[in-house]
C-alpha cells in the first residue's frame, strides 16, 4: 500500500492531464478553475486506496476518482450559487469570477463529464458504476433540498437531521469507497461493508463538524468559530440542546438564535454556554463516537488480512482526530 500523498499526487497529475480549458472557453475555463483550487482530494484518494486494498493496481480507478472530484466541485459550485457565497476555499468562486448563468452550466457540464468518465469501463463494471454514481448524485440533492428546507422550519428533529447530513455528505464518501471496491470487483458484502464504514464515517465527521464550529480553535479550525451560531444553523448541537435543555434554557435559545447582532461574540458566547449546561456539548461529543465505532465495526467485518484494513483504520482515526 502507498501513502494518502503518493495517492493523491498521482490523482492531481492525471487531473491536470486530463482536464483542460477547450472551446468554447467561457464553459470550460471555470471547470479547470474549480477543479485546480487547492483542496484535500480526499474523495478521489478514497477511491484509489481502496481499489488497491482490494488487489487492483489504482491506475485502473483513477476515472473512478476523477469522476468523483468532478461531481463534488460540481455541488460545491451550484452550492455557491445558492448561498451566494463570494468565496471557495480563499478565491473568488465560479459565480463570482464569471457570472451566475456561467456557473450554472459549467456546473452542468460537470455533472455530464462526471458521467462520461464511467464510459471507460466495461460492463458490468460501468453498469454498476453508474448505478451508484446515480443513487448517490440523487440522495445528494435530497440532502441539500432537506438542509433548504430546515432554514425555514423550527420543527426539524434530530432524526430529520441525521437523514439530511447522511445525504447531504456522508453518501458520497460512502460511494467513494464502494467504487474502489467495484474497480476491484470485490465481493458484494465488501462492497456493501466499506460502504458502511464510509457511510457512518461521513456522519461522525459531519457532527464534528458542527461541534467544531462551535468548539474548535479558531487557528486550527481554519474559519471563524461560531459561524453556524452566527447563521443561526439547526446542527446537532443546537437540537440537542433543544432536546435536553430547561423550558427556560431552550426558550433563551430559541430567543437567540431569533437575532443577528451587529458584534456577534455575546451571542456566540452565550449559545456555548447553553450548549454545555445542557449536555448538548457532552452528548454530541458521544454521538461522534457512536458513528465512528459503527463505522469501524463495519470496517471488522471485511474479510480482508489486516495490514490491508489498517489503512482504512487509520484514515478514520485521523479523520476523528481532526482539529479542523
Amino acid at each position: 500500500m502507498q501513502s494518502i500523498e503518493f495517492y493523491r499526487s498521482e490523482f492531481i497529475s492525471y487531473l491536470e492531464k486530463r482536464v483542460k480549458a477547450q472551446e468554447p472557453r467561457n464553459l470550460y475555463e471555470p471547470i479547470t478553475y474549480i477543479l485546480n483550487l487547492e483542496g484535500k482530494r480526499l474523495r478521489p484518494v478514497l477511491v484509489l486506496m481502496t481499489a488497491e486494498i482490494f488487489g487492483v493496481d489504482y491506475k485502473k480507478a483513477l476515472d473512478a476518482a476523477l469522476s468523483v472530484e468532478v461531481f463534488h466541485n460540481f455541488s460545491l459550485v451550484h452550492d455557491d450559487i445558492m448561498d451566494r457565497a463570494p468565496l471557495r476555499r480563499g478565491k473568488p468562486s465560479v459565480h463570482e469570477k464569471w457570472n451566475v448563468n456561467t456557473g450554472i452550466l459549467s456546473g452542468d457540464a460537470m455533472l455530464i463529464v462526471a458521467y462520461q468518465l464511467f464510459e471507460n469501463y466495461e460492463d458490468p463494471m460501468f453498469r454498476n458504476l453508474a448505478k451508484l454514481f446515480s443513487k448517490t448524485a440523487l440522495e445528494v440533492c435530497e440532502g441539500q433540498q432537506y438542509d433548504m428546507d430546515f432554514e425555514e422550519r423550527e420543527d426539524v428533529t434530530i432524526s430529520e437531521y441525521l437523514k439530511m447530513i447522511e445525504y447531504k455528505t456522508a453518501v458520497l464518501v460512502a460511494a467513494t469507497l464502494k467504487m474502489g471496491a467495484i474497480v476491484a470487483e470485490a465481493p458484494a458484502d465488501a462492497q456493501d461493508a466499506v460502504y458502511d464504514f464510509g457511510l457512518n464515517l461521513g456522519i461522525a465527521f459531519q457532527i464534528k463538524d458542527d461541534f467544531l464550529d462551535a468548539f474548535g480553535d479558531s487557528e486550527t479550525f481554519g474559519k471563524q468559530v461560531g459561524g453556524d451560531i452566527i447563521e443561526n444553523k439547526k446542527t446537532f448541537l443546537y437540537l440537542k440542546a433543544l432536546d435536553l435543555g430547561t423550558p427556560e434554557q431552550k426558550k433563551e435559545l430559541l430567543d437567540l438564535y431569533s437575532i443577528k447582532p451587529e458584534d456577534p461574540s455575546a451571542k456566540i458566547n452565550s449559545i456555548k454556554d447553553i450548549f454545555t449546561d445542557t449536555g448538548a456539548a457532552k452528548s454530541t461529543e458521544a454521538e461522534i463516537g457512536h458513528y465512528t465505532q459503527k463505522a469501524f465495526d463495519s470496517l471488522k467485518k471485511l474479510d480482508i488480512s489486516a495490514d490491508k484494513k489498517a489503512p482504512l483504520q487509520e484514515f478514520g482515526e485521523n479523520l476523528m482526530r481532526r482539529k479542523v
